[in-house]
């Protein structure tokens, strides 16, 4: 039988996004693909909507903005904006619905976002929203990680998967949050760990230390232009340094 064709979502703020959050996509093909159960097609980036109730969250336009110019040389992984242009908060288990219906209509995401121009297009995007059902759903959690049942059909050539952080896989401890059938977890070890965090970026960008390495250059550029997080706009900055 051959591998099913699989696309990753990582939902979160990504605030800003860093060099660990596009690692943990390399880490879950790698994973996935070794099982020769799976092919990686690509990925997904969906920055949180600004209605999601966050310390230091900075407006998702900018979120966004910083996740396609993160994901720039990437061949596989894109960046989503229909998250984060809802008119409130989405459960995660909705967005991924959505990414299932987008590939089951042959639609796979790009770093082009649609013409909010387009009467057609928004009344489109609409409908596919209100349309969003659970019907048979698998949860696949990272330390990142991964699951292996399938999303709403598991006769479509391409299922949705989602990849998340520890932060959620605590959450399946809460009562009542998850249903017993999410469950499905396979967890990937990073054999080269380190601390790089949203909070420590920020943390750092408030000092003026400097973030090279740890972010896409060009994310620290845009961070620099718009004043983000505390840092300064200057020539002499030492943010890139």
């Amino acid at each position: 039988m051959a591998p099913t064709k699989v696309v990753l979502l990582a939902c979160g703020s990504f605030n800003p996004v860093t060099n660990m959050h596009l690692r943990i996509f390399e880490l879950a093909r790698d994973q996935l693909q070794r099982t020769g159960l799976f092919t990686v097609v690509g990925g997904v980036v969906s920055p949180v909507n600004d209605a999601y109730v966050k310390k230091d969250l900075v407006e998702s336009y900018h979120r966004v903005q910083m996740a396609k110019l993160a994901t720039q040389s990437s061949d596989w992984i894109r960046v989503d904006p229909w998250e984060s242009e809802q008119n409130s908060w989405a459960e995660t288990l909705k967005v991924l619905n959505y990414l299932q219906l987008q590939l089951d209509s042959g639609c796979l995401m790009s770093n082009e976002s649609p013409n909010k121009n387009s009467p057609k297009k928004r009344r489109k995007r609409r409908r596919i929203s209100d349309e969003i059902q659970v019907d048979e759903v698998d949860y696949n959690i990272t330390n990142t990680v991964i699951s292996n049942q399938s999303l709403i059909n598991t006769s479509e050539p391409m299922k949705a998967k989602l990849l998340c952080g520890a932060d959620l896989l605590e959450s399946f401890a809460v009562p009542g949050l998850w249903q017993q059938e999410h469950d499905n977890i396979h967890i990937i070890t990073e054999w080269m760990p380190n601390e790089i965090s949203s909070t420590r970026i920020r943390r750092a960008l408030g000092r003026g230390e400097s973030v090279k390495y740890l972010l896409q250059d060009g994310v620290i550029d845009y961070i620099k232009k718009h004043e983000l997080y505390g840092a300064v706009s200057t020539v002499n900055s030492n943010l890139s340094k």
